[in-house]
């Protein structure tokens, strides 16, 4: 149900697919297991500021990285920045920065390279958007050069695309 509601989000049906991913979370809840997943809370995260609901999204984001801190449930630490920054876009670019930057580290530090990928693409973009294009390419293209295989997945589809515009 968690996974339909987002796929539902994703295709801009954003009010049932936030009603579906809070459903499968309560049914969760429901069998007496606990839902701290960070994973959760980062697609609900992401549903509402597709939906413009930054606010919400803010919340949800905040309740996520308090759990993190709590439970020491890392995996999913570096995405939840990443997305919170993607939320300051076009309103607090200095405060997207610190985020994408933020989950930059925090990626390298785990070695999660897909997770750094994402990080280096928005912070990419966020530099583009300012003039830095050098810098940007800097940043993402040795992030890039690292993957060898998987050159059909969106994120580095996205990756690929924006290293060509900053060529």
């Amino acid at each position: 149900m968690v996974l339909r509601g987002w796929a539902l989000a994703e295709r801009g049906q954003f009010d049932e697919g936030i009603g579906r991913l809070r459903d499968g979370g309560d049914a969760y809840q429901a069998t007496g297991a606990n839902l701290e997943s960070p994973h959760w809370f980062a697609l609900l995260a992401e549903a509402y500021g597709k939906a413009g609901r930054v606010e919400e999204a803010q919340a949800v984001l905040r309740e996520a990285l308090a759990l993190v801190e709590r439970t020491g449930i890392r995996y999913h630490e570096a995405e939840l920045h990443r997305l919170l920054g993607e939320l300051f876009l076009g309103r607090a670019e200095e405060r997207a920065d610190a985020c994408f930057r933020r989950a930059l580290k925090i990626a390298r530090q785990q070695h999660a390279k897909s997770w750094e990928l994402r990080a280096a693409v928005s912070l990419a973009r966020l530099w583009k958007s300012q003039g830095r294009r050098g810098e940007a390419r800097e940043l993402l293209a040795p992030v890039y050069g690292w993957f060898t295989e998987g050159f059909g997945t969106a994120d580095l589809k996205n990756a690929k695309d924006l290293l060509d515009e900053l060529a």
